[in-house]
């Protein structure tokens, strides 16, 4: 008895015509672009919300007195004030101020960078025993809270001498940053071990290499430690408040501070004192934009 096999065929797919090909991609492309405005709207709406307290400091430096606390409030003075970026000048010494910000910049970023290239050099190139146990002990720095370690730190500072002078704030500097550390260690191990070995085939000691061969290809992460320690001396409050007593040795910070009275603040100076305090570091972020986006990238986490 024999058994007929019955082979079922399986049904051919339609065929795509022209005219379907063409509805798909005019559906998909319909779909990005309605997804690419609604996300540009939302990206502006956004950014409109977050330039408003912008938008008012600007308003209320250029206003006078009397216009700074009108209800409903009025978003373009009438007149412009001018007088008031030249008045801040008279209530207090801003350019000294200013001075000591920049000092306190200058050493801060030479401390930084010199030590954080030498401290990365060490972790990313050099085999010692114990180096990786170091680096998880270095990191492990980063979640200890700056609360915890601000009486001890100031006891030791005070036990120092050096209460009211820039060295509190300046000398840990060049002890280097943890976080900064790890960006430039975890670059530095992006770049082939091949260029220490052929310098030093060519008579190059490790100062050598580092300086002339690792730290010109390090652009990237050294352009993000000196923007960030700009940044953060420049915004610097509690370091100067804590340490420094004598008004000479105020950077802008504290500075600023000065102009908030205890019973009668004249908030159009102060809003032209703080508009003139952003506008360094907008000039700075607008310069440097492109390579600190371009440093955060680029910094692999290769370990």
């Amino acid at each position: 008895m024999t058994r007929s096999v019955v082979k079922t065929q399986k049904p051919t797919p339609p065929i795509a015509t022209a005219s379907t090909v063409s509805s798909i991609w005019r559906t998909r492309r319909f779909q990005n672009v309605t997804t690419a405005v609604l996300g540009h709207a939302i990206l502006i709406t956004l950014s409109i919300v977050f330039l408003i307290p912008l938008f008012w400091m600007i308003s209320t430096a250029l206003k006078d007195r009397s216009q700074t606390w009108l209800y409903p409030p009025r978003w373009i003075p009438d007149p412009i004030v001018w007088s008031n970026f030249a008045r801040v000048f008279e209530t207090g010494p801003f350019l000294l101020f200013l001075r000591n910000t920049m000092i306190l910049i200058f050493w801060n970023v030479l401390g930084q960078v010199l030590a954080t290239t030498l401290v990365a050099y060490g972790f990313a190139r050099l085999r010692f025993p114990g180096r990786n146990f170091l680096f998880m002990l270095m990191i492990a720095t980063l979640m200890i809270p700056y609360q915890v370690t601000l009486i001890p730190t100031f006891l030791l500072f005070r036990a120092l001498g050096w209460i009211n002078t820039y060295l509190p704030l300046t000398v840990p500097a060049f002890t280097g940053g943890a976080f900064f550390i790890f960006l430039m260690r975890q670059y530095m191990m992006t770049i082939p071990l091949e260029l220490d070995d052929a310098a030093r085939v060519d008579g190059a000691n490790r100062f050598q290499v580092l300086f002339r061969i690792l730290m010109p290809l390090c652009k990237p992460p050294l352009t993000l430690v000196v923007v960030f320690t700009f940044l953060g001396v420049w915004n610097d409050f509690m370091g100067p408040l804590i340490y420094l007593n004598d008004t000479k040795t105020f950077p802008l910070a504290i500075g600023l501070n000065l102009l908030r009275q205890r019973y009668n603040t004249d908030y159009n100076l102060l809003m032209a004192a703080s508009l003139m305090a952003v506008i360094p570091v907008l000039i700075l972020y607008f310069f440097a934009q492109r390579h600190i986006i371009g440093g955060i990238a680029s910094v692999g986490l290769k370990g």
